[in-house]
């Protein structure tokens, strides 16, 4: 029985879950833009969409059609190209290359489609000139705007009055508009720059109308979920629904629109105009990718996630606890827990696992399988226990023959009576992340 609840940011309120169709979940979230390697603010969208997703498919048997984007042509994109020196397709080329591997590192399930913009520029002609022809666009000098005064609900997701609305950061400033908060559908390109031909002259399109086209190819005119990150409200989001609801005569373009929080590092949010990011190569490079994961659902996915080292810490020795208990076998989830269909409450469900944990450890046989179901099901234990030890083994910063030879050591100083030496060594080993056990026969080592 579905009683998925989802807090709906149109509405702001905790909604149940009701489809438009069974047979065919729509869920539609906004990948990467591809001018720089993604980071951990990123990751945090990347990971509660997949959540969502593998909820979606335990509720209703797989029927779900996920589309996660990629915006390969942008502002940004050929600004990355100008600093660089480098060609467009060879840094978006780079940087997909590198997301699909932190994707693979996070354990997210591929979506079902991944559209890139480049590959839709003829849908996106298509809907411009559809908008133009049906009033609620305009062009000017090969730029072509969406006329926001043309759009009664303008403002409802983000919560703001069109009076209210001041042209800033985000909305581009332009005498060519005529109302400032008109927002590009298509615009010229330099003849350096990438670029398409259409009826208004050789140009690209704008960032807003790329999801708009692509989303409605593959999920249609009214979808179930469109997600994002928090900042994709204004005007991003707010965008999609003008342009999408005008040229569909919808009242609706999306009914659940779900957003997540931000990640922050000392309470200030991550992102590359501020350079505090953290990529999430890096983030891998230092913890397991699950422990980066299950630190990304730490927090609920609405509120926002400070970024720290005791952190990850932490959740490195969660993994490796749980890891105890760790089963091979393919458990098919039969039933979503009530606290996960509760808004994806992710920290209340991690406090389950734990407490299955510890009745499961108890030897309960029937506990131990839910154990393993629950971890799963939120992508956790997405490699073998035996890869699991290696993996942590080639994180360590020191040699095993470093390792072996200080054993050695203390056993030598053992044998002298000079426990103050063997308890230092001990504590030192300890230190680089190696936990050693003294055995009846031997002493044995491994990774903290």
């Amino acid at each position: 029985m579905n009683n998925l609840q989802l807090t709906n940011s149109l509405t702001r309120k905790k909604e149940i879950f009701k489809p438009n169709n069974l047979e065919k979940i729509s869920l539609y979230a906004c990948g990467p833009t591809v001018y720089d390697n993604p980071h951990v603010g990123n990751a945090r969208t990347l990971v509660v969409f997949d959540v969502l997703y593998r909820v979606l498919n335990a509720l209703f048997n797989s029927n779900v059609t996920y589309v996660r984007n990629i915006t390969d042509v942008d502002d940004k994109i050929i600004e990355a190209s100008q600093n660089n020196k480098k060609d467009i397709n060879e840094i978006t080329n780079e940087v997909i290359k590198i997301f699909h591997e932190n994707c693979k590192s996070l354990n997210c399930l591929k979506p079902t489609v991944e559209p890139k913009a480049t590959e839709h520029i003829k849908e996106m002609i298509e809907m411009t000139s559809s908008l133009i022809k049906k009033g609620f666009a305009y062009e000017n000098k090969g730029h072509v705007y969406f006329a926001v005064s043309s759009f009664k609900d303008y403002g409802k997701l983000s919560n703001k009055n069109l009076d209210e609305l001041k042209v800033g950061s985000r909305v581009e400033i332009s005498d060519l508009k005529k109302n400032p908060m008109d927002f590009v559908l298509w615009k010229p390109s330099k003849e350096k720059d990438p670029g398409w031909e259409s009826p208004w002259g050789r140009g690209r399109p704008g960032w807003h109308l790329e999801c708009s086209a692509m989303s409605e190819k593959y999920l249609g005119k009214n979808l179930d979920i469109h997600g994002g990150g928090l900042d994709l409200i204004f005007p991003h989001h707010e965008n999609e629904i003008a342009q999408s609801c005008c040229n569909n005569n919808t009242k609706k373009f999306a009914n659940y629109w779900v957003h997540n929080g931000f990640v922050t590092i000392n309470k200030e949010k991550m992102s590359k105009s501020l350079g505090n990011i953290i990529t999430i190569s890096d983030a891998v490079k230092k913890y397991s990718g699950q422990a980066v994961r299950l630190a990304l659902l730490s927090a609920h996915y609405s509120q926002p996630l400070d970024w720290n080292d005791e952190l990850l810490k932490n959740q490195e020795n969660v993994i490796n606890k749980w890891y105890n208990l760790y089963s091979p076998e393919k458990n098919n989830v039969s039933e979503v827990d009530e606290i996960l269909l509760d808004d994806l409450n992710t920290p209340g469900y991690i406090a389950k696992i734990h407490q299955l944990y510890n009745d499961a450890s108890k030897g309960n046989a029937e506990k131990k399988i839910k154990f393993n179901q629950a971890c799963k099901l939120i992508g956790l234990f997405s490699i073998s226990k035996k890869d699991w030890e290696s993996s942590k083994k080639s994180k360590i910063s020191v040699s095993e023959s470093y390792i072996t030879k200080k054993i050695e050591e203390r056993i030598e100083a053992k044998n002298k009576g000079d426990f103050l030496l063997a308890d230092k060594i001990r504590d030192e080993l300890l230190s680089k992340g190696i936990l050693i056990e003294d055995q009846k026969e031997k002493t044995i080592w491994k990774v903290k």
